[in-house]
């Protein structure tokens, strides 16, 4: 269990990242990826898209330095990799993965017993090297080209979506509200945010704040940086939508769909899988409010979708005909007697 302890200040000071980290999501995604991956079912299209991507394009040497360096079933894994100027995008974080000191890269590298599984690569390191941080951003840059960025929209609207969700737990319950929405991964008992996690720990914000990174291939449990002097961060799961289900449970293809309903609306159907507010909407499929609205409008016509106001927003939803014609498969009727 982790403990997260805040003083008052901390809580004015809780941020939700405002798009996915690509740093995160690189070290992350791959723990789906390296043999034997976790074979999460909802990741199982695109790990075996991944997997033949790296291959084609030559990059699994690549993907297995950046996997050793953070294993999937590591207890720890090193802070350095996912440095906080990753905020600001990927050139950002590499830019600071490259500048890491030799104090802070030989404390890190020890700890998670690099040496063991990358002896010539942290003997270099040792020996005052750069180029095994260059080979590091090189390998980040060109696995997260290969199989992250061809689905950095769809990445980018999960965690909208859950951005989302946390913004009207805020306006409904404040930062106690928008915390305990976030159960049942984690528990806000104030002061302490308490946190499933592998490890018994203690992290004491002391003013600092906390921010909250909603990750697309995050999975089952949150992760902090083990470092306690850095930047407190808090990394955890999102809901995915059905788009990124496993084949066996969606019959209905997304082409017959659009042939259906048109394009627009088919993604705005597929899109409300995940309850949103109309600027959600527009902004995850970038379309204007009005046409999302419209077509809303339409899909809630047809029975398709409903919608409810939440305080100053109007929230939409798939009604279970909607989700049956998504899914592409009706839930069972039973007969009257």
């Amino acid at each position: 269990m982790l403990r997260i302890h805040f003083e008052d200040r901390d809580v004015a000071r809780v941020q939700i990242a405002a798009e996915p980290d690509p740093l995160w999501e690189t070290v992350l995604a791959l723990h789906h990826v390296a043999p034997p991956g976790r074979g999460v079912p909802v990741y199982g299209a695109w790990r075996a898209r991944a997997r033949r991507e790296l291959d084609a394009r030559g990059l699994t040497r690549a993907a297995r330095l950046i996997s050793a360096l953070a294993p999937a079933d590591a207890r720890y894994f090193p802070d350095f990799l996912t440095p906080d100027a990753a905020r600001d995008g990927l050139a950002a974080g590499l830019a600071a993965l490259r500048e890491t000191s030799p104090v802070r890269l030989t404390a890190e590298s020890a700890r998670a017993a690099l040496p063991d599984r990358l002896p010539r690569w942290t003997a270099a390191l040792a020996a005052g090297s750069r180029e095994p941080l260059d080979e590091l951003a090189r390998a980040f840059r060109e696995v997260h080209r290969a199989v992250i960025a061809p689905d950095w929209t769809e990445a980018a609207a999960t965690v909208d979506s859950d951005r989302g969700a946390r913004a009207r737990a805020l306006c409904r319950g404040g930062v106690d509200g928008m915390l305990n929405s976030l159960r049942p991964a984690l528990r806000w008992e104030p002061p302490v945010l308490y946190v499933d996690y592998p490890q018994d720990r203690e992290l004491r914000l002391g003013g600092r704040g906390l921010r909250l990174i909603p990750s697309h291939f995050c999975w089952r449990t949150p992760i902090a940086l083990a470092d306690p002097g850095l930047p407190p961060v808090l990394v955890y799961p999102v809901e995915h939508s059905t788009a990124w289900a496993p084949a066996t449970t969606r019959s209905c293809h997304p082409q017959a769909l659009s042939t259906l309903l048109g394009r627009t609306r088919a993604r705005i159907l597929a899109a409300l899988d995940a309850p949103a507010t109309t600027g959600e909407l527009a902004r995850r499929l970038r379309v204007s409010a009005p046409s999302a609205s419209e077509h809303v409008s339409a899909l809630r016509e047809a029975n398709l979708a409903r919608s409810r106001r939440d305080g100053g927003s109007v929230v939409h939803a798939l009604t279970p005909l909607g989700t049956a014609l998504l899914h592409g498969e009706l839930a069972p009727v039973r007969l009257p007697n």
